[in-house]
């Protein structure tokens, strides 16, 4: 009894002084493993233990707890997090949890979750500093020491409202300082303040953080009022948990797949696309089809496919990579997209030139056939230029559908330079067949 308190007492001490690590060492656990690791912690040390848990990593967690359990660590996460977290639980355990959790915490959940997923009212919070127009300078810094002695967090920005809590300026905390002591603080607010809509999402959020470098950006709802603030530390966050769900949707997994996420729940979001990739796989495999009695005459060409296939496949990602972060720092736009694709196909038939007059060199001198050398680069030039516009259209199309521009283009990006380029290399022979044979 006394070596599982003393265990105890370890882990409650590592997630009160590094919870960043213990977040990662909990998210390392099976999720029933880390449950049973919670069930002897207080709610309040549990809840800060999954402060830095990805939403889907703490759901799968709180649901091999009781719903007793897992409602009182939900109230302790803060209602923000704790939001983020249930909309993932599944719909038997959210019932119950919902039904145990008070009335005021329940509506601002409510709140929250009304907000779409990637927007500013769900990454903002409440706790902002404001003060009426008319409020003296004295007792705004009377105000700021009263929080200071009291060891609460810093306010990052003073916000100026009107008597409905409209929105009318921020207070620059040089002119605070320097201003009369009796002066309001409506003649020393700045009155053109970048505010944004509850309804602005993330990737509007982050152009503006890269554009103002501003530690915070107010937002208002209707009428103006002020309503929150959103940290540029979560936008930050916001996008780098973006960034990793961009990577596997990008490759056909689940954004929110983990490391240790359960065998099932893998199988289940990988399937599809596997399939999907299948699919895909025969189309290309069809083009080879075509030839297969060609091939079986001239049997060196099956060397080249792969090399042809590979360096389109390479390019186009490198295409896709650089069009998806354009897109997430608002750099792409409908207004430059076609200027964006006419680059990157340029960009292609250069680098397929280059790449195709060193492919068709090396053809030529180990078979010593120089139209061998001239098949290999016209593919690849061919290819090349192919692996461009389908890495620049493919996001910028699944973005004008609605869809998730990283959601799978690249199964959709391999299909198009596998099909291409298998079909300029192979029929670019064919019609050579005679020096080639």
């Amino acid at each position: 009894m006394k070596k599982k308190e003393a265990a105890i007492e370890i882990v409650r001490k590592f997630i009160q002084t590094d919870p960043l690590k213990a977040a990662e060492a909990l998210e390392a656990l099976a999720p029933r493993d880390a449950a049973q690791l919670l069930e002897d912690l207080s709610p309040a040390v549990a809840a800060q233990g999954m402060e830095h848990l990805p939403p889907a990593s703490a759901a799968a967690i709180l649901e091999s707890l009781s719903p007793a359990e897992a409602s009182e660590i939900l109230r302790h996460a803060g209602k923000y997090h704790a939001a983020d977290i249930f909309r993932r639980l599944n719909p038997g355990l959210s019932r119950d949890v919902i039904a145990l959790l008070d009335q005021e915490f329940s509506k601002d959940m409510s709140e929250i979750l009304a907000y779409p997923r990637e927007s500013a009212g769900r990454m903002m919070h409440t706790d902002f500093l404001s003060f009426r127009a008319d409020t003296s300078v004295r007792g705004v810094i009377i105000k700021l020491r009263q929080i200071a002695k009291k060891h609460l967090p810093a306010a990052t920005y003073c916000y100026v409202v009107d008597s409905s809590n409209a929105l009318l300026g921020v207070l620059n905390m040089r002119d605070l300082l320097l201003a009369s002591p009796d002066a309001p603080v409506s003649d020393i607010m700045i009155k053109d303040v970048l505010k944004v809509s509850p309804f602005t999402d993330r990737e509007e959020l982050v152009a503006l953080a890269a554009r103002r470098h501003y530690l915070a950006v107010p937002v208002t709802g209707e009428n103006g009022r002020l309503i929150g603030i959103v940290n540029t530390k979560n936008i930050v966050a916001s996008t780098e948990e973006e960034a990793t769900e961009d990577l596997q949707l990008l490759f056909g997994a689940s954004a929110e797949e983990r490391p240790f996420s359960p065998a099932w729940f893998k199988i289940t979001r990988r399937l599809p696309w596997l399939t999907v990739n299948l699919a895909t796989a025969f189309l290309a495999g069809s083009v080879v089809a075509l030839f297969e009695d060609f091939i079986s005459r001239a049997a060196v060409l099956a060397v080249f496919l792969p090399i042809i296939a590979g360096q389109g496949g390479n390019a186009g990602t490198q295409t896709l990579a650089v069009v998806i972060r354009g897109m997430l720092m608002r750099e792409v736009s409908p207004h430059n997209a076609w200027q964006l694709v006419r680059t990157e196909i340029f960009v292609g038939f250069v680098n397929g030139a280059a790449i195709g007059a060193l492919t068709a060199a090396a053809a030529w001198l180990w078979k010593g056939n120089a139209w061998l050398g001239l098949v290999v680069g016209v593919a690849m030039i061919v290819n090349m230029v192919a692996a461009g516009l389908s890495g620049a259209l493919i996001p910028v199309l699944m973005k004008r559908l609605g869809y998730d521009p990283a959601h799978s283009s690249g199964i959709f990006l391999t299909t198009v330079t596998d099909v291409v380029g298998f079909f300029a290399f192979l029929s670019t022979a064919w019609l050579l067949r005679g020096k080639l044979l």
